[in-house]
């Protein structure tokens, strides 16, 4: 069932979003050759703990992590750990936080010094993506006109999307209905009203769309070995124009 939000509610989002969205900004001022994603993690973790929140991701469903760090051929779900940051590396950065009841969540992908202008378009071409999809996160439209949209920018660009995964509805519970693909024909699923919360996340490689998932079972990498971005914010569908509760950038 799709949860229309209060305004109390809503407020609530507000609030959990915009820590996020700090915590992420945090992490990608730490993106540099020589750190390890382990030490990304903690720095992030103490940050939300001391601002009176949690980490959304931190044991959900048994994640050991508080954030995902998904590095050059991992698509999500990355675990932080040993792994150091070298130079002409990206990094994908997932940060969830849970303050006063609600949840923000919010990814970007980051370069590490100096990478290959390809990759840097891929991840310029995830981000805008995301940005295309919003046009069609207003009242009336449907969940799959965002897909949609996403899906032929990120195609019109010679990229792939991921499929596996998607984005989804979010609220007093990090994942809710309804689901949120990055791919689709328009005109499908469920109407946009407004009180809704979802976040908006695509999922785009740089070869070929297949994925698999690494024995630790978390951990997603393209098939092909080849770099993957991603882009996510967390948006409230209003009366006019989304409202961004996640604005994770400067």
């Amino acid at each position: 069932m799709i949860k229309l939000k209060s305004p109390r509610e809503v407020e609530r989002m507000r609030a959990a979003g915009r820590l996020a969205a700090a915590a992420l900004r945090l992490a990608g001022k730490f993106a540099k050759p020589g750190i390890t994603t382990a030490e990304i993690s903690r720095i992030v973790h103490d940050y939300i703990v001391s601002h009176g929140a949690t980490p959304s991701f931190l044991n959900y469903n048994g994640f050991p992590g508080s954030i995902c760090t998904s590095v050059n051929e991992q698509v999500i779900h990355g675990i932080p750990g040993p792994y150091t940051l070298r130079e002409g590396d990206i990094i994908s950065i997932d940060v969830g936080v849970t303050k006063d009841g609600y949840v923000g969540d919010c990814a970007n992908t980051f370069a590490v010094g100096k990478i290959d202008e390809k990759v840097q378009r891929l991840i310029d071409v995830t981000r805008q993506s995301f940005f295309e999809g919003l046009k069609f996160a207003r009242e009336g439209y449907r969940i799959s006109d965002i897909s949609h949209a996403i899906q032929s920018y990120v195609e019109s660009h010679g990229f792939s999307v991921v499929r596996e995964y998607v984005g989804h509805g979010i609220g007093s519970e990090l994942h809710e209905a309804p689901e949120v693909p990055n791919y689709g024909k328009p005109g499908r699923g469920p109407r946009l009203l407004r009180g809704m919360t979802i976040a908006v996340e695509p999922m785009v490689n740089l070869g070929g769309a297949e994925i698999r998932v690494l024995p630790d079972e978390w951990t997603v990498v393209t098939a092909d070995g080849k770099p993957s971005a991603h882009y996510e914010n967390t948006i409230l569908i209003t009366g006019g124009d989304p409202e961004i509760l996640t604005l994770g950038e400067d």
